[in-house]
């Protein structure tokens, strides 16, 4: 481990330093989602209310703790992250069909898919509004890019869908554009209002982008290892809706040819029927523990980012979550 990161004490959810900071969070999400219109404020409600592990919104405020900010901006950039994250849920849930998100029916299912894109559009109006507000021209510019690399990333993935040939590098810029880019950008913020250097912004956004990414590929990891009750959705969605996750793609790369073209078929067509043959070769190649393996990797760019920031309770926080990213079930 590098001396500089080594840590005081063990990190623990109990003692992670925005658990009061995420409470004026909440108060300023409940505040924003109002709308005069029933619908949306129904919907919205639904699904925020489903919870989640808002690790977004708390890299905004640990960053800002981090570097000394204390503003009351920070819970207003928080919740206008969760509120981009929120849309893009409701979005996907559209696109992939999910019928099932953090153990609850999709707000597609309860409402249909309309309403849900309509809704989506406007947590994303609602977000703009609240970031006119902090009146920082570097805070409108670090969202609005993000938002156009994730509906980039979006697209990108509907392209690849069905895709048994796609590469591993292509999996990736996907998993950098679609998830990973709102967690760069919420640790980003966390350096831009702290007036940081250039250097050290781009160390908390280096840091995000990893832990993101890694997060990412642990959620694909659970698709072929997990369960649902755990998940909050069913195991096999992403085969399913035809996704060529790592898992897969790695083993493909490692397996015969008959089983090869059983995953290829499966890909191809969103088959799920085989689904126990299918798990079976990819725990047998070893492309379960070689996933891992590059979530791993990633968690330790993150935390070797990380010597950018002063010793801090909330650096320990950002180094637990390192850990918290890869050893999860859900």
């Amino acid at each position: 481990m590098h001396p500089v990161l080594e840590t005081t004490a063990p990190a623990t959810a109990a003692a992670d330093p925005t658990d009061l900071g995420m409470q004026r969070v909440d108060g300023v999400i409940r505040d924003r989602l109002a709308s005069r219109v029933v619908l949306i404020d129904q919907i919205s409600r639904y699904i925020v209310g489903a919870g989640g592990k808002r690790i977004r919104p708390r890299l905004v405020l640990l960053f800002a703790e981090a570097l000394g900010f204390e503003g009351p901006e920070r819970y207003e950039l928080a919740a206008i992250v969760e509120f981009i994250h929120t849309a893009t849920l409701l979005h996907d849930d559209v696109v992939d069909e999910s019928a099932m998100r953090r153990g609850r029916a999709t707000a597609n299912a309860m409402f249909g898919n309309a309403a849900s894109v309509l809704v989506g559009d406007f947590l994303y109006s609602r977000a703009f509004q609240m970031m006119v507000s902090v009146n920082r021209m570097r805070v409108l510019e670090v969202l609005a890019d993000a938002t156009n690399v994730i509906a980039e990333g979006e697209v990108l993935q509907l392209m690849n869908m069905h895709d048994p040939d796609l590469a591993v590098d292509d999996y990736l810029q996907v998993i950098r554009y679609k998830t990973a880019k709102l967690f760069e950008a919420s640790a980003r913020l966390g350096a831009v209002l702290a007036g940081a250097p250039l250097a050290l912004e781009e160390a908390c956004a280096a840091y995000g982008r990893s832990l993101g990414t890694a997060f990412q590929l642990v959620d694909d990891l659970l698709d072929y290892e997990g369960n649902s009750d755990e998940l909050g959705k069913n195991v096999g969605d992403d085969l399913r809706e035809g996704k060529p996750t790592l898992p897969l793609l790695l083993a493909m790369e490692r397996a015969g040819e008959a089983e090869r073209a059983l995953i290829r078929h499966a890909i191809e067509h969103g088959e799920v029927h085989k689904l126990p043959e299918i798990l079976a070769i990819v725990k047998r190649t070893g492309a379960l523990d070689a996933t891992r393996t590059a979530a791993q990797k990633e968690a330790d760019e993150a935390r070797q980012a990380l010597a950018a920031l002063p010793v801090s309770r909330a650096r320990e926080a950002l180094l637990e979550l390192c850990v918290r990213s890869i050893h999860r079930s859900s």
